[in-house]
């Protein structure tokens, strides 16, 4: 079996009001899974690390505004695309369930718990020399 690559999917802007503190902070628990996706032999991936230098450079200047609901979601859907499955982690979050949405109408497995993901020993990672 080759590494996936893994969309984790969750809040970002919801229940933050707004408020950057708060965005980062869910942006920080995002980014959380990254290790457990990849020590599990996976190539993990936050849809932020893609969508926002695109908003940015597009004009955005706030998580919310126009330019950011123009791109964010339609990056997110190209993105799944490409990807192999998507971990769907807790906490509402309306992005996060149209991420799940558009995964389940390509087929990629939806993991719900990290659990979930296959192991990939050394002998299958093809990182290992």
């Amino acid at each position: 079996m080759q590494p996936l690559l893994v969309l984790i999917c969750g809040p970002y802007l919801s229940g933050t009001q707004g408020d950057p503190a708060l965005i980062a902070a869910n942006r920080e628990r995002l980014e959380s899974w990254a290790l457990p996706i990849y020590e599990r032999g996976h190539l993990p991936l936050v849809g932020e690390w893609m969508a926002l230098p695109i908003i940015h450079a597009a004009g955005g200047r706030a998580p919310g505004d126009a330019v950011f609901n123009a791109y964010q979601y339609p990056v997110a859907h190209r993105l799944l695309a490409r990807c192999d499955a998507v971990l769907r982690i807790p906490g509402a979050s309306r992005g996060a369930d149209l991420d799940v949405a558009r995964a389940q109408e390509l087929g990629l497995t939806v993991f719900t718990d990290i659990g979930q993901l296959p192991r990939l020993t050394p002998a299958t990672d093809s990182t290992q020399p």
